[in-house]
């Protein structure tokens, strides 16, 4: 059954710095924090519209949730909580800093029906996380999730591609710190340089070199394929689509399908390695390859715009056809949308 959360935005709250990257008002479309009445408004319209409440959960995004004010985070937590359980929705679920965790706020998250906890790692590079004012190191991210796990929360981690001073290695070795871990859930969020923040001047006065947008895609289609090789599932790649964002931003890796562009790459690589394997064979003279997938994937293997289709065509010169009929099985491959 499929997860889906009400958000209620709090920007740029309990942050005890302005991290390079970062204008949460830009990316919530938020002007102000909301208070516990304006909890309950949104909580009592969505009792009446969501249909499957007991997948769905409360979520306080944007901020940092636990570094907040801590009567002012109670007031949202009793607000919300009054809407938990019995004919009420799933459960909270909050995002907050990897140095705001300890134990007397897992207690306190715990008693108010918390129910997932998702930590912005960012990176898991202390040199990476230094450029860019994040203010912990990754030590942190690990010792929070040991603690989250310890109460029993579902654990997610946010990391960030494409930061200033970050190398592919760099991503890399994020990626697999990441699955050292191994939290539940994960969101990949490329870099979108925002006006208003210290890394638009970086970008402006060329501080700031961004890898091409082909490879950042390239490199997040790589982390779709290993976290969920490894068991955890990725619930966001990209960052989510709205005005606020398309009228604020000067550049970096921002595109409405962001995420399917990812896994487009990752059936590109693979049907490739499948017609080398036929070339091997001898094939050579056959210019239309059909590649079988699973009937909801098409989409996916033809490209985004049928980009796969266009890459086949213009630089090797077949025609690929992709058919959801698995009695032509030349190519499979599925993967979680």
């Amino acid at each position: 059954m499929k997860h889906s959360n009400i958000s209620i935005f709090i920007p740029h709250a309990g942050c005890p710095q302005q991290c390079s990257f970062c204008n949460q008002k830009t990316i919530s479309g938020s002007k102000s924090a909301p208070d516990s009445s304006e909890v309950h408004s949104i909580c009592r319209q969505a009792l009446s519209e969501v249909s499957d409440k007991r997948n769905c959960e409360i979520a306080f995004f944007g901020g940092s949730f636990t570094a907040i004010d801590r009567a002012y985070m109670i007031s949202l937590l009793e607000a919300a909580g009054s809407y938990i359980g019995k004919d009420g929705f799933y459960g909270i679920r909050i995002s907050t800093r990897p140095d705001s965790i300890n134990k007397d706020i897992l207690n306190i998250l715990k008693r108010y029906g918390v129910t997932a906890i998702e930590l912005g790692a960012q990176s898991m590079v202390n040199s990476v996380l230094e450029a860019n004012d994040r203010g912990h190191k990754a030590e942190d991210v690990f010792k929070a999730s040991e603690l989250i796990r310890e109460y029993g929360f579902e654990l997610g981690l946010q990391m960030m591609t494409g930061l200033y001073r970050s190398s592919y290695s760099d991503e890399v070795s994020t990626m697999n710190n990441i699955i050292q871990i191994k939290p539940d859930t994960v969101r990949i969020y490329p870099v979108v340089v925002l006006s208003g923040t210290r890394l638009a001047e970086f970008y402006k006065n060329g501080e700031y070199k961004m890898m091409p947008f082909e490879e950042m895609t390239e490199l997040c289609g790589k982390m779709l394929v290993e976290f969920e090789e490894n068991g955890i599932d990725v619930i966001k790649c990209g960052l989510h689509a709205s005005d606020e964002v398309e009228g604020e931003k000067i550049a970096g890796y921002y595109h409405p399908a962001f995420r399917e562009i990812c896994e487009s790459k990752i059936y590109r690589q693979k049907m490739n390695a499948e017609i080398e394997k036929l070339y091997n064979d001898d094939i050579s003279n056959n210019r239309s390859v059909i590649f079988a997938v699973n009937p909801s994937c098409i989409s996916k293997a033809l490209g985004h715009r049928k980009s796969n289709v266009e890459y086949f065509r213009n630089t090797k010169g077949i025609d690929i056809k992709v058919t959801g009929d698995m009695r032509i099985l030349k190519y499979h491959c599925e993967i979680r949308g």
